[in-house]
């Protein structure tokens, strides 16, 4: 990024349906894709879509789920916004987790944004919980010029 002078932040309201889970990856994309942010676009959104995701199979149906991008100039911030209070169990334990079972479908989002994201976290809000995490810009890689 060159200019961090006037950093974005989007809000989206998503359908609680998992219709919500391409629409988040189109968006972060879209969002990240306007600015050099080299290849955490990739990272954000595979993290996104987890989070949303778990919002989407987790917390009951009654309201939409919202998803910030916020830019910064050390990286990109992304929350989840969903109804239930609680936090998410992974994220909440300290310490190493259990690795998942390589027979089943699911276990593994939470999993992939403690290893790639450089903080995570969840907090409460007025209408339930923002879960969360942060990436680092990471520059572009350059090409050799060719001989």
């Amino acid at each position: 990024m060159d200019d961090c002078s006037t950093l974005p932040t989007w809000r989206f309201e998503l359908p609680h349906t998992t219709a919500a889970v391409p629409l988040a990856r189109s968006l972060v994309r879209r969002a990240l894709a306007q600015l050099d942010t080299g290849p955490c676009e990739d990272t954000a959104e595979l993290l996104t879509a987890e989070l949303v995701a778990n919002a989407v199979e987790h917390t009951a149906g009654t309201g939409p789920i919202e998803l910030v991008l916020e830019l910064r100039e050390t990286g990109c911030h992304v929350e989840v916004h969903d109804a239930l209070p609680a936090g998410p169990g992974e994220l909440i334990t300290a310490g190493p987790v259990e690795p998942p079972d390589p027979w089943q479908e699911h276990g593994r989002g939470l999993l992939l944004i403690r290893t790639l994201s450089s903080a995570f976290g969840h907090r409460p809000t007025d209408t339930g919980k923002a879960v969360w995490f942060r990436l680092p810009w990471i520059p572009a890689q350059r090409q050799r010029p060719a001989i």
